[in-house]
């Protein structure tokens, strides 16, 4: 009989987490600075990419 072992995914570490808060506040950075019809063209630009109809 083999056994085998599974190796549990690494904890978080403190770079993981400070890079996606960081990615996070630059993301509302952007959206905070973009003119609303840029966003709401940039949202549609997306649903049509990945077929969902919106009209």
């Amino acid at each position: 009989m083999t056994t085998h072992a599974i190796s549990a995914a690494r904890p978080a570490t403190a770079l993981t987490l400070a890079f996606t808060a960081m990615l996070g506040v630059g993301i509302l950075w952007m959206a905070g600075h973009a003119q609303a019809a840029a966003l709401h063209d940039a949202a549609h630009d997306v649903r049509h990419a990945t077929g969902f109809p919106c009209h």
